[in-house]
């Protein structure tokens, strides 16, 4: 999947932050309805302008954005 067809970073859009492309609803709020139960059907229902493809495309924008990141663990 090619993720620059469905997410666009723009500083003028939701303050840069990543969004479906053509809309403002953000990768993280995607992130966060999946993460409190919503499934698929429910957020396209609650965002019609959305598409199963692009909700995919939040997630694999996601994952690839983590899979950059180097993570220490701090002891407490």
């Amino acid at each position: 999947m090619e993720l620059t067809n469905y997410i666009a970073v723009n500083p003028k859009i939701m303050m840069g932050k990543p969004v479906i492309k053509g809309t403002r609803i953000t990768v993280e709020i995607i992130l966060e309805k999946l993460s409190h139960g919503m499934i698929f059907s429910d957020i396209l229902q609650a965002y019609p302008s959305l598409s199963e493809e692009k909700i995919k495309a939040a997630l694999e924008y996601a994952t690839a954005s983590l899979k950059g990141d180097t993570i220490y663990p701090m002891a407490i």
